[in-house]
């Protein structure tokens, strides 16, 4: 007898391709018929993902007031983090969804905006089939411990340290 348990599964670490590699695991479960989120936090622009999203009917929600270097838009972020963390709790507790996609919730981890364990209860109290999908650098030891997989993407060589810009279609 094979039981379905939902996973947690941690997408970190300083490479490109952790929200591409969840975006990935959403595309397999439309195509189990399953039912998915994908929750942005930190990012605010419609891009690529959002576009696909809409035409195969997928909820997609960026909630964020983008990334800057400078830091400009922490405060703003972090208010918009815990909105979003509070749609979040709620969507992976309803039992709606197969599959919910944090994607760089790790930002709000660290930056103390959130709280881990709060959203370690999130995640230890959800429905048995739910599968939560977290994506960000740095993702704190906790986080890494609870998760049923965890995942270090690292850069070996990059495109953006040859002075080639973020392109349509691979960054966003």
């Amino acid at each position: 007898m094979s039981l379905t348990k939902g996973l947690v599964i941690i997408n970190t670490g300083q490479g490109k391709g952790k929200t591409t590699a969840a975006l990935g695991m959403m595309l397999r479960a439309w195509g189990h018929d399953m039912k998915v989120v994908v929750l942005q936090f930190i990012k605010h622009a419609t891009v690529g993902e959002h576009r696909a999203a809409q035409r195969m009917g997928m909820e997609i929600v960026a909630g964020g007031a983008g990334f800057t270097s400078r830091g400009d838009n922490a405060e703003k972020n972090e208010q918009m983090s815990k909105e979003l963390w509070k749609v979040a709790a709620e969507k992976i507790n309803s039992g709606t969804y197969d599959m919910v996609i944090l994607d760089e919730l790790t930002y709000a981890l660290q930056y103390g905006w959130l709280g881990i364990d709060e959203v370690l209860d999130v995640l230890r109290h959800r429905p048995v089939k739910v599968h939560v999908i977290i994506t960000g650098r740095n993702a704190p030891q906790a986080l890494i411990d609870f998760a049923n997989m965890a995942v270090e993407i690292t850069d070996i060589k990059h495109h953006r340290r040859q002075r080639i810009k973020a392109q349509a279609g691979i960054e966003f």
